[in-house]
């Protein structure tokens, strides 16, 4: 069984004319453990809501979303907030940090809500930041760190839980090119370790560091493509035509 499963998937808004709008029509896919995948389309695609009801914020309108076998749609409120603090990680465009909270701080608040003891969460604490390079960080506070160092802390923060899906929305976008080329590493190593990854992104290089690509188009999976035995510059080449025919209106497949 695979560990994500999005069966039939819609969510239509009503205007405040009451003109329906359906940013997602009937999206299916699957995601098996220990993948790595992104989603890319334009801007209005579709790509956030599908990433808000994938991390139930949002409910949508008809179909299901599941993850190791529970079902997200049904989730009450507080069975929401409790489901995505012990079982997804989230990592963010802008790092969602808090300025007031060291990085260690940051780091260890998803612990510190789920109740942990002290103990439990230095025993989590220490490999996880050896791991990203954060030790000689650890009690500076956000302002006093770059965006690259950032948004390993907020990776950090996301796999410290031991989340069963780690979400990514845009989380190369507010980094220079060397920042992204380390957190792109970094995501490589961790999925390599069996963490299971998918992130929404508009960067082609981003996109070629995953083993498959969803494209979405006026709310339906318009095509995919798998890495395979490609290198990263060959799957980035594969990458840009598909988003090429994308943007030119080409054939569903």
């Amino acid at each position: 069984m695979a560990l994500l499963e999005v069966n039939g998937l819609k969510k239509t808004y009503h205007s405040r004319g009451g003109q329906a709008v359906e940013a997602l029509r009937n999206v299916t896919f699957t995601v098996e453990k220990g993948e790595s995948v992104a989603v890319m389309g334009e801007s209005g695609s579709g790509k956030t809501t599908l990433l808000n009801l994938l991390a139930a914020l949002d409910k949508p309108t008809a179909g299901r979303v599941t993850l190791d076998g529970r079902d997200l749609t049904g989730l009450s409120g507080s069975a929401a907030a409790a489901f995505r603090r012990e079982q997804l990680g989230f990592v963010f465009q802008e790092f969602q940090l808090l300025d007031t909270f060291t990085l260690k701080d940051n780091i260890l608040l998803p612990l510190v809500l789920s109740g942990f003891k002290p103990q439990e969460m230095r025993g989590r604490l220490l490999p996880l930041c050896e791991q990203l390079g954060l030790l000689g960080l650890l009690n500076k506070y956000p302002f006093e760190v770059s965006g690259g160092q950032k948004q390993r802390a907020a990776v950090a923060r996301a796999m410290i839980s031991h989340p069963k899906l780690l979400l990514a929305d845009e989380p190369t976008g507010a980094l220079d090119s060397h920042a992204s080329d380390e957190l792109l590493r970094l995501f490589c190593e961790v999925n390599a370790a069996g963490q299971t990854l998918m992130m929404v992104t508009h960067s082609i290089k981003a996109a070629s560091s995953v083993r498959r690509v969803l494209f979405i188009k006026d709310g339906v999976i318009f095509h995919q493509l798998y890495r395979g035995e490609l290198t990263e510059r060959q799957f980035y080449q594969k990458i840009a035509d598909a988003l090429t025919l994308l943007t030119a209106g080409g054939d569903e497949r």
